[in-house]
């Protein structure tokens, strides 16, 4: 019943821009404009860990767009998850748009959003699961744009995992080693479409490679293996790559 009064409370009552603080609007134009996704690009942070497939972001975590996720995903501001969703699919466009030697990112095929995973406790505390739900929004501006698709939520964690807050590159890796599966009997959910796994937030990349390894240890690796999108990843640091677009690579609305 929490998401339930948090939504409804989101929706009728006046507040400020999620994203800067300006008064009475949900978020501000240059708030939202922030999360169009038109400047998603592909993203590596380093050093990457093994199995870490091609990621694509729509933004940086910083300004706006950190308030913005952390008002969505810890604060329960659940209409905010139509603009995030907005941006994570031009992060998801310019992933597909991108794969190498597919004329026009397989436009046309059915694309299976995999949204990673977050804890039960978590999802108990928080009142939902902000990839989840993020995904269904993307997935939503996906097809209203043009592009078949749709969200399996088919992973889940297969043992308790300790709090990733406060965790360095490695120590994420070793909580996170093996601690994902393809729930029993979803793995034919996954066959044929392109398989983009997704999150609203990439730090060390340590979570969607152990996705990324759940996903074919269940032999589906889908057309040419899984790809990423996320809605941010770290603000420019000298230990994280951003890498300009290729040329021809798509990332409009």
């Amino acid at each position: 019943m929490r998401w339930c009064w948090q939504e409804l409370a989101g929706l009728v009552l006046p507040g400020d821009c999620a994203g800067c603080g300006a008064a009475r609007v949900l978020l501000c134009h240059g708030c939202r404009a922030a999360l169009s996704g038109a400047g998603a690009r592909r993203v590596r942070p380093s050093p990457a860990p093994a199995g870490l497939p091609v990621v694509h972001a729509a933004a940086s975590y910083e300004g706006a767009v950190r308030a913005v996720l952390l008002a969505h995903k810890e604060r329960g501001a659940m209409p905010l998850a139509g603009a995030l969703g907005v941006a994570l699919a031009g992060a998801v466009r310019a992933g597909l748009a991108g794969r190498a030697g597919v004329p026009g990112g397989g436009a046309g095929r059915e694309v299976v959003l995999v949204p990673v995973p977050s804890a039960r406790a978590r999802v108990r505390a928080r009142g939902h699961d902000p990839a989840r739900r993020i995904a269904l929004a993307a997935s939503a501006r996906l097809r209203t744009t043009g592009t078949p698709a749709r969200v399996a939520a088919v992973l889940r964690q297969r043992r308790p995992v300790a709090d990733q807050a406060g965790l360095g590159a490695r120590q994420r890796r070793e909580n996170l080693a093996g601690a994902l599966e393809v729930r029993r009997g979803a793995a034919r959910l996954l066959e044929g479409p392109w398989v983009v796994l997704v999150d609203d937030l990439m730090t060390t990349g340590a979570t969607l490679a152990e996705a990324a390894r759940a996903v074919r240890a269940a032999g589906v690796p889908g057309a040419g293996g899984p790809t990423a999108a996320v809605v941010a990843g770290p603000a420019y640091t000298p230990s994280y790559a951003i890498e300009p677009r290729s040329a021809g690579t798509r990332t409009d609305q």
